[in-house]
């Protein structure tokens, strides 16, 4: 079966969750082994035990301050129910990583729906190599699978090669393409994708931007830019600043995820490429420190491997 052979079928829940289980292999065998190690040889929850569950934390990538968010939960439990087994460590560590991801996130999204915004306007931003171009081709088939019409700007004018993906992207799920000559104002793009797509009445708009400029301050202003056109055309503009990171990349999302929240106003994460990594702590850890929903996980090559986040099936995926 060959890549796009995957849009030919409709994902099913079943479907989803195995693909999720399976995307997660290598995080899942990494950490529950680790976890493993770290309670060997001890029936109770004591000092030992919660140093060796950060260490095993901090190396999967959840990163430091959400391990130790976490360390001092176990350690009030600890200290309230006065006797923990390590046998029940698991299923309390799996509690408190779903109760700080529901402390951080807004409610999951069950459906590709976008509410009373029409068009509802998404802004991709992210570093080359993250797979921003894809994540957009599978989110444009997914909401065009729920019958919304889809338009895509290609306004990362400063590679070629962007504007030739996403074109091509656009042909293979039928989705139309807005793009313009390489070199061309980026901002221009976007003006005319959402003004073609209000003259069109189609639902959903999905802008992809330059990954990389040469410093934070060129960034700014390009998205500043970007953002200020798109207004002029439907106030409110876009409605979802979308942050593509890659989890393969581990510690350096988090660096990335600094450099463009404090570039431009994200308020949804896509974290791709988990199928291929044991650092899928790294969605927890952003998750919390960042304060940022993550809407959409990457957990294979499929289109249907682009996923809407579920909390809980993402953490019940780590323990099982």
């Amino acid at each position: 079966m060959g890549l796009f052979d995957f849009f030919k079928k409709k994902e099913t829940a079943p479907e989803a969750q195995e693909a999720l289980s399976k995307g997660l292999e290598k995080t899942k065998e990494g950490f529950l082994s680790k976890l493993t190690k770290a309670v060997a040889g001890k029936s109770t929850v004591d000092d030992d035990v919660l140093d060796n569950l950060e260490e095993v934390l901090v190396t999967s990538d959840v990163g430091v301050s959400t391990t130790l968010k976490i360390i001092e939960r176990i350690e009030q439990r600890v200290a309230r129910d006065k006797y923990l087994s390590t046998s029940e460590l698991s299923h309390l560590l799996r509690d408190e990583i779903q109760l700080l991801l529901a402390e951080n996130n807004s409610n999951d999204f069950r459906k590709f729906e976008y509410g009373d915004h029409k068009p509802y306007v998404i802004m991709v931003v992210g570093v080359n190599g993250v797979g921003k171009t894809t994540t957009i081709g599978k989110l444009a088939h997914k909401l065009k699978a729920e019958g919304l019409k889809v338009v895509l700007g290609a306004a990362d004018t400063f590679r070629a090669a962007a504007v030739e993906q996403i074109k091509l992207w656009g042909q293979r799920v039928d989705v139309r393409v807005v793009a313009q000559a390489m070199g061309s104002d980026p901002a221009s793009v976007a003006f005319d994708t959402i003004q073609s797509a209000v003259a069109n009445g189609e639902d959903v708009v999905i802008i992809d931007t330059a990954g990389r400029l040469h410093n934070k301050v060129g960034l700014m202003n390009e998205l500043g830019k970007i953002k200020k056109v798109m207004e002029k055309v439907i106030p409110g503009a876009p409605h979802e600043i979308l942050l593509v990171l890659d989890g393969s990349t581990g510690q350096n999302a988090f660096e990335q995820c600094k450099q463009f929240t404090e570039a431009t106003d994200v308020n949804a994460l896509a974290i791709t490429k988990l199928d291929g990594t044991a650092k899928g702590g790294v969605v927890i850890g952003i998750s919390d420190q960042f304060k940022i929903p993550v809407k959409y996980i990457g957990v294979g090559e499929g289109v249907n491997d682009l996923q809407l986040f579920d909390k809980k099936a993402f953490v019940d995926g780590l323990f099982k």
